[in-house]
């Protein structure tokens, strides 16, 4: 008898605050823009944000369960990291990422040129093909913390197949 094939959904929701005196950093891309993201790493809402679809897909805990923003040895650390070690950790149980689709809410700056290098990045993070990731963003138009320009909010969902 063939083996079945497992699926997993999984969703991530992540948010951080725009501030002075950072960088901006989304998907691993460092991104020209006069503010930054706030948070105890890199503040990388979008990678944060697929972190927990895969962790979510797999009923593992949150980003924040596997690296408090209470230790020093998670303070200001490449996001990409915190998606290499999960994944690398889902890819030993035979876990396989068939596809992600992400969205960004922020009014500014202006991500569809960056896309492509986003795309490649998380891609290349995940051994996947560019083509499997979705990315788009859209504004708030001008409505809450999004639209007065305060911080911004990543959603991804991914799905995992294994067998």
């Amino acid at each position: 008898m063939p083996q079945l094939r497992e699926l997993r959904v999984g969703q991530g929701i992540d948010i951080h605050p725009l501030v002075s005196g950072r960088r901006f950093i989304l998907g691993g891309v460092p991104i020209p823009y006069s503010k930054g993201l706030a948070g105890h790493s890199d503040a990388d809402a979008l990678i944060h944000a697929i972190v927990d679809a895969l962790l979510g897909a797999t009923g593992q805990p949150d980003i924040g369960s596997l690296f408090p923003n209470t230790q020093k040895r998670w303070k200001d650390l490449d996001s990409r990291e915190f998606l290499r070690i999960v994944w690398g950790k889902l890819k030993r149980q035979g876990w396989e990422v068939l596809n992600i689709d992400a969205t960004v809410l922020a009014e500014a700056p202006k991500l569809s040129p960056h896309y492509p290098a986003m795309k490649a990045s998380l891609a290349g993070l995940l051994g996947i093909t560019p083509d499997r990731v979705g990315l788009k963003a859209t504004t708030t138009e001008q409505l809450g913390f999004v639209g007065r320009k305060e911080g911004i909010l990543a959603s991804a969902v991914v799905l995992l197949m294994r067998g």
